[in-house]
């Protein structure tokens, strides 16, 4: 029903900036739930950012005043942009969407990922 589609990852040093895209197809853009998610190598798929509403959102510890996730509905398009990064942030990084319905939490759909290392 939804398609994912992330852009943006690359090889950038610490300290740079990175900003991540993440296209869904369709016209439901506004009914869903949007989140990224990463996995480190050798590490658990872990929560980045999620949007609670379109100027709140929740983020990971680790991330928190670094990485801003935002959207753009006329685009269908939500983004993630990364500040300060550092090489803990290297890891395939994943666009996610839930239904905006009660009852449902987890995130049925997600991207292909896109690779995002960081060197020291």
């Amino acid at each position: 029903q939804v398609q994912l589609v992330e852009s943006g990852g690359g090889l950038v040093q610490a300290g740079g900036s990175l900003r991540l895209s993440c296209a869904a197809s369709g016209s439901m853009f506004s009914t869903l739930g949007m989140a990224w998610f990463r996995q480190p190598p050798g590490k658990q798929r872990e929560l980045v950012a999620a949007m609670i509403t379109s100027a709140s959102a929740n983020y990971a510890e680790p991330v928190k005043g670094r990485f801003t996730i935002s959207r753009d509905n006329a685009k269908s398009t939500v983004y993630l942009q990364m500040s300060s990064l550092k090489p803990e942030d290297t890891a395939v990084y994943y666009c996610a969407a839930k239904k905006l319905q009660i009852g449902v939490t987890r995130y049925d759909y997600w991207g292909q990922g896109t690779q995002v290392i960081v060197s020291s």
